[in-house]
């Protein structure tokens, strides 16, 4: 299942770079929606092979996932891979400087079932996928409206 969205966002493509790899706020914003996340290793520099372990409830089941940056180009791109027991994923950003002040964030979002469980959640999403969408698009505009907002962001 693929999901894609984008959202244009007024700043520098370097200020929406470094809200993006601000890795303790996102830890923190998932910790207050309930979610289990603990950073594997003692990085504290963003980079290719940083990882973490998170678990939630998703549907009703306690589910276990990790997150490893694959790639780490900074301006403009950050892979990552999504382990499951059951599925794989790859989560694409890119971003793209429109102009001096206005850049673009896409996130391209890939999960593959391996096991017949994991195939019968992804098709449930499937049929939800609008929902789904909507989501994610609206988590990308809360993001861009929070990095316009802010007057300079530290990266961890």
């Amino acid at each position: 299942m693929k999901v894609v969205a984008k959202e244009d966002i007024e700043a520098p493509i370097q200020k929406v770079f470094a809200g993006l790899t601000d890795f303790r706020t996102f830890e923190r914003s998932a910790i207050r929606r309930g979610a289990g996340v603990k950073r594997v290793g003692d990085f504290e520099v963003a980079g290719e092979g940083v990882a973490w372990d998170a678990n939630f409830t998703m549907r009703g089941k306690r589910r276990d996932i990790r997150l490893q940056i694959e790639q780490y180009d900074a301006p403009e791109h950050i892979r990552l891979t999504v382990r499951s027991d059951g599925m794989h994923g790859l989560v694409k950003v890119d971003l793209v400087a429109l102009s001096p002040s206005r850049t673009r964030l896409r996130v391209e979002t890939e999960i593959k079932p391996q096991t017949l469980s994991a195939r019968l959640l992804l098709q449930s999403l499937r049929l939800a996928r609008s929902n789904v969408q909507t989501r994610l698009q609206k988590r990308l505009s809360d993001f861009a409206a929070t990095i316009e907002g802010r007057p300079g962001i530290r990266r961890a």
